[in-house]
């Protein structure tokens, strides 16, 4: 195309030229110039070139004069690529002085400054030359407003000030943000606890493929978590659970942090649905456990659902061990102890051997309560478990283990 493009342009210029031939070919034309007494005469085509070889003598004087400056120029430009490319490699292999002095002299010479700025403070920030350091970030700040606000910015969320970064970031003369600056100014508002506005500025992010998009999906589950356990109120809990995709609302660490805000606000009813509807969709050790664990009421509604589950998941540690908790809140404790005993069984750890203890504490049992803590405190180290006072640990499991039997249905299902 571009061939195209140059022959079509030397053919309408040899036109034009022909044409312009012919026209002086049919009338020369007559030019007369007088000045202070002089005169000169001659056709318009014997003028035309005359003016053709002042101009072209000029630039060839121009050229000549110019050409020291340019080759000055070139070879500043040169020196200054080399700082450069030194100073960027220094910095690289933690020769923190020679990059700063290679970087800052490159960045006088006026080309790649913001560049070189920014990488000399970070080599004065990795000498612990803080001052230099805000320095160098300063000069940027009237000609590159937006690296000067990048720069600024990812210096004080290192150094744990997000408040600063986002006074940088959000300054008139940095707008718009890059993709870069988007992050930065997300992660900042996550660092002040502003998670929901966070969460807000994915749409930008994935349109401006800040990140990979499997890094800014994980993104968005950490945000969103983080978001629900900073609402203030019932409404707003709601309202940000509402708002997110369906997706999350079925992952572990979302459904969690619904559920224990949910809790805290005293939203008993939607903090247990949503840990139910989360383990009917999908189950989760995790969420089990939490289950048993959420301060809230509707014991008797929680333990019938746990036994649902239970159908399924006989060999769940961590319904075993929600269901035992659920029964000690119950005052049932030989049930919970039984449901202990099978947890353990199941492999379940300090957790079940923790709650073993509060049981035999509260049943007066201090000998084995002692040992039940013992051996919380040896599970949560590896370490070998001692076995309880008249029970052969693994014989009294085995003992333990529940019995199959099915339901008027035809469903199997495990009683102890």
């Amino acid at each position: 195309m571009k061939l195209f493009r140059n022959v079509l342009f030397w053919i309408v210029l040899a036109l034009v030229g022909a044409l312009v031939a012919q026209l002086l070919l049919q009338d020369p034309g007559h030019v007369l110039i007088r000045y202070h007494g002089y005169r000169y005469e001659n056709t318009l085509a014997a003028a035309l070139l005359l003016a053709a070889a002042v101009l072209l003598v000029l630039w060839l004087l121009w050229s000549m004069l110019a050409l020291p400056f340019r080759g000055w120029r070139s070879f500043r430009r040169r020196q200054t690529q080399a700082r450069l490319t030194d100073g960027l490699l220094a910095l690289q292999q933690g020769q923190w002085a020679r990059a700063e002095k290679l970087l800052t002299q490159a960045a006088e010479a006026g080309d790649a400054e913001a560049l070189a700025r920014t990488a000399a403070a970070q080599a004065a920030d990795a000498r612990g030359d803080a001052a230099t350091a805000q320095r160098l970030l300063d000069a940027l700040g009237a000609r590159h407003p937006g690296a000067h606000a990048l720069a600024h910015a990812e210096r004080a969320l290192a150094q744990d000030r997000p408040t600063d970064a986002l006074v940088a970031l959000d300054a008139p003369a940095a707008q718009p943000l890059s993709p870069r600056g988007l992050l930065l100014r997300a992660q900042a508002l996550v660092a002040v606890g502003r998670s929901y506005d966070a969460y807000g500025l994915l749409g930008a992010l994935r349109q401006q493929q800040a990140l990979h998009a499997s890094q800014l999906d994980e993104l968005q589950a950490r945000w969103s978590e983080a978001a629900l356990r900073e609402a203030g109120d019932a409404n707003v809990l709601a309202e940000r659970w509402d708002s997110l995709p369906k997706a999350l609302k079925s992952e572990p660490a979302v459904v969690a942090a619904y559920a224990d805000r949910a809790a805290a606000l005293r939203w008993d009813e939607a903090a247990a649905k949503s840990l139910e509807q989360a383990l009917d969709a999908r189950w989760d050790e995790s969420l089990a456990d939490l289950y048993g664990q959420l301060p809230i009421g509707r014991l008797d509604a929680r333990r019938i659902t746990a036994e649902r589950w239970l159908q399924s998941h006989p060999a769940s540690p961590a319904l075993l061990l929600a269901l035992a908790r659920l029964s000690r809140a119950q005052n049932q404790w030989p049930q919970a102890e039984a449901f202990l005993h099978r947890a353990l069984a199941q492999g379940a750890g300090s957790d079940a051997w923790e709650e073993l203890g509060h049981g035999y504490a509260d049943a007066g049992d201090e000998t084995r309560a002692r040992l039940s803590y013992a051996n919380a405190l040896r599970a949560s180290r590896c370490e070998t478990i001692a076995e309880l006072p008249g029970r052969d640990l693994r014989q009294k499991i085995f003992d333990e283990a529940v019995t199959e039997e099915r339901d008027e249905h035809g469903v199997p299902r495990l009683r102890s």
